[in-house]
C-alpha cells in the first residue's frame, strides 16, 4: 500500500483473561508506528467492558508496567467516551485493528459488530474467528480436513462436576499420561495444566473449568514446539518457521509473559523438508477456517512427525511475540507488517461490500 496517511483505530484491552497481553501488544504497536504515516487512535476496553477513547485509553496504557513514565507516544486526539463518540470514532477511522485476545475480541463478537457497522478491520472474519477460538471445534475441523492432529478429548464443565469419577476413568481409557488440560476458548496459555497422574488431572480439570464451560484434554507429547505466521487473504503466504524454547517445563502463560523464560529460535533448526511441510500445513489450516489477514499456526514436532496444534487469528504483537518476529525474519518489519494488514483489511472489506450489494434473484 502507499504511504498516504491512514487513520487506524486500535482496539485493545478487553474483558478476557488476556487483557494484559492485549495492552502490551497495543503499547508495542504504538511505539512501532510512532514515526510512520499511520495515525493511531487508541480505544481501550476495560476488564468490565467499558470503552475508553482519548484520555481514558491513554490512562489504560499508562497503567501498564510496560509503559514508560513520560513516554511520548503519538496518537490522535479523541473526546471522552460516550456511546455516540464510539460510533463517531468508528466512522472516522479508515480501518480498525482489533488487537484483542481471547473471548469478546478474538471469537467473532467484535468482528460481527464491525461488519454491522460496515467498517474495514484487520484480521479474520466472524466464521474464522469463532472457529479458531474454540479449540474443540478447531481440532474437529482440522481432523475432518485430513490435517494431522494429536489425540485429544473434549469435555463439558457440567459433565466434570456431575460425575468426576466417570470422567477421569473415560479420559484414562482414551489417553495416556501425561495429559494437558486447557479451556477450549482461551489463548496465551491461560488456564493450562500438565497432568502426570489422576490427582493432577482432577486439579487441572478444576482449574480449566474456572475459565470455560468447554474443556480440551490433549495427549502429552515429547515434542518440539514450532510456530509459523500466515499473511494474506485468498492467496496466503507462510513465514519462516520458528521454534519456541521454553525455560519452564511447558510453554504456559508465566513462561510467555511474566517470567519471560521462553526464548525463540528463528528460523528453527529443522530440516528443510520439515519446514516446508509445516508452511504448507499452516496455509492449509488458514484456508480451512477461511482465515483473512493474519494468523499464527502452532505445531508439535515428534521426531519427523508433525502435529497441528492450533491457529491463532489475532496473534500477539508484543516485543517478545513470535508473529512479528517471524515476519521480521521473513523480510517484513513491524511497520510494513501493519501496512500489509491494513491493505488486506481494505481488500476483504471491498469483497464483503460487493457480496452484500448483490440482489437475490
Amino acid at each position: 500500500m502507499s504511504n498516504q496517511p491512514v487513520r487506524l483505530l486500535l482496539l485493545f484491552g478487553g474483558r478476557s483473561e488476556e487483557h494484559d497481553v492485549s495492552v502490551a501488544s497495543a503499547i508495542a504497536m504504538l511505539r512501532a508506528l510512532r514515526d510512520t504515516e499511520i495515525e493511531v487512535m487508541p480505544v481501550g476496553i476495560s476488564r468490565e467492558g467499558r470503552w475508553h477513547l482519548g484520555p481514558g485509553a491513554l490512562r489504560m496504557l499508562g497503567q501498564s508496567a510496560l509503559f514508560s513514565a513520560g513516554e511520548d507516544i503519538r496518537a490522535l486526539a479523541a473526546p471522552e467516551t460516550t456511546p455516540r463518540t464510539i460510533v463517531e470514532a468508528l466512522g472516522t477511522a479508515d480501518v480498525v485493528f482489533p488487537l484483542l485476545h481471547g473471548p469478546f475480541g478474538e471469537d467473532g463478537t467484535v468482528q460481527g459488530m464491525l461488519e454491522l457497522a460496515d467498517v474495514p478491520y484487520a484480521g479474520a472474519g466472524v466464521l474464522a474467528s469463532a472457529l479458531s477460538m474454540d479449540k474443540l471445534a478447531m481440532k474437529a475441523a482440522f481432523r475432518a480436513a485430513g490435517l494431522p492432529v494429536a489425540p485429544y478429548a473434549g469435555l463439558l464443565r457440567s459433565q466434570w462436576r456431575q460425575d468426576a469419577e466417570a470422567v477421569l476413568r473415560a479420559l484414562e481409557e482414551q489417553l495416556e499420561y501425561p495429559m494437558f488440560v486447557k479451556p477450549a476458548n482461551l489463548g496465551s496459555s491461560v488456564g493450562i495444566s500438565k497432568a502426570r497422574d489422576r490427582g493432577e488431572l482432577a486439579a487441572a480439570l478444576d482449574l480449566a473449568a474456572l475459565y470455560d464451560r468447554r474443556l480440551v484434554i490433549e495427549q502429552g507429547l515429547e515434542a518440539r514446539e514450532l510456530e509459523c505466521g500466515v499473511l494474506g487473504n485468498d492467496e496466503p503466504q507462510a513465514s519462516v518457521v520458528g521454534e519456541v524454547l521454553p525455560g519452564a517445563e511447558f510453554y504456559d502463560y508465566e513462561a510467555k509473559y511474566v517470567g519471560e523464560t521462553a526464548r525463540a529460535q528463528i528460523p528453527a533448526d529443522i530440516p528443510p523438508d520439515i519446514s516446508q511441510q509445516m508452511r504448507t500445513y499452516a496455509v492449509r489450516a488458514f484456508q480451512e477456517v477461511d482465515g483473512a489477514g493474519m494468523a499464527r499456526v502452532d505445531f508439535f514436532l515428534v521426531g519427523s512427525d508433525i502435529y497441528l496444534n492450533e491457529i491463532n487469528t489475532i496473534p500477539g504483537f508484543t516485543p517478545i511475540s513470535q508473529f512479528p518476529m517471524l515476519w521480521q525474519a521473513s523480510g517484513i518489519d513491524y511497520p510494513e507488517l501493519v501496512r500489509t494488514l491494513i491493505a488486506l483489511a481494505m481488500e476483504r472489506h471491498g469483497e464483503r461490500r460487493q457480496s452484500a450489494g448483490r440482489e437475490v434473484l
